[in-house]
């Protein structure tokens, strides 16, 4: 059965902002990065990030993977995760799970995984508006990342580089990511699909 989209009120929208907020402080002080090395990372401005982290800017998913990138860890790796004393939970509610809306495009995803679980898996559940386009500029990374999606409802143009792919319901297709991505839905009806990835260790080289 098709579960319906759930509403996304203010308080909601601000509680996910102060954890990503949080965590991106974390992943940050973690690496030893100051605001101006993630910047240079990241493309992302310093003063940008300085916001991000006082969760006083709305950040789009496109300079959140932009930080994600620049901190080595997947888009879903900035929604994950609660504070450092929570116990961790092998199982999550859907009521418990964080949702996400993208203030420019309108698309909204639920981090399906369990936080601060620890998995190189994350699932991600997407329900994307109608009309709506969201362009990744990826490039290389220092860990390998490998994606697969997977249509429940409607329809998704997927450009993978320079490979258009029209995906519709049922559809489920697997790529690394490591190239310009966009996503487009070209339809008058809302599109869900789940986003499953994995996060594989860089190796060095002769390893």
């Amino acid at each position: 059965m098709m579960m319906e989209s759930d509403p996304i009120t203010p308080d909601a929208d601000a509680g996910v902002n102060e954890r990503i907020a949080r965590r991106v402080r974390e992943l940050r002080t973690a690496r030893g990065y100051s605001l101006d090395v993630l910047a240079t990372r990241s493309g992302v401005s310093r003063s940008m990030i300085s916001l991000i982290e006082r969760s006083a800017a709305s950040p789009t998913a496109v300079v959140l993977d932009k930080l994600a990138t620049g901190l080595g860890v997947p888009l879903a790796g900035l929604f994950g995760g609660g504070r450092e004393d929570a116990p961790v939970e092998r199982l999550v509610r859907r009521a418990q799970q964080p949702i996400w809306r993208d203030p420019e495009s309108g698309y909204m995803r639920r981090n399906i995984s369990p936080p601060g679980w620890p998995s190189p898996l994350h699932l991600v559940e997407v329900d994307f508006p109608p009309g709506a386009r969201v362009a990744y500029e990826i490039g290389s990374r220092e860990n390998v990342v490998h994606q697969q999606i997977w249509i429940l409802k409607g329809r998704i143009d997927l450009t993978l580089g320079e490979q258009l792919h029209e995906l519709r319901e049922g559809d489920c297709l697997a790529m690394r990511l490591d190239q310009p991505l966009i996503y487009s839905n070209p339809t008058r009806q809302s599109a869900r699909y789940i986003v499953a990835l994995c996060t594989e260790a860089a190796h060095p080289p002769g390893a």
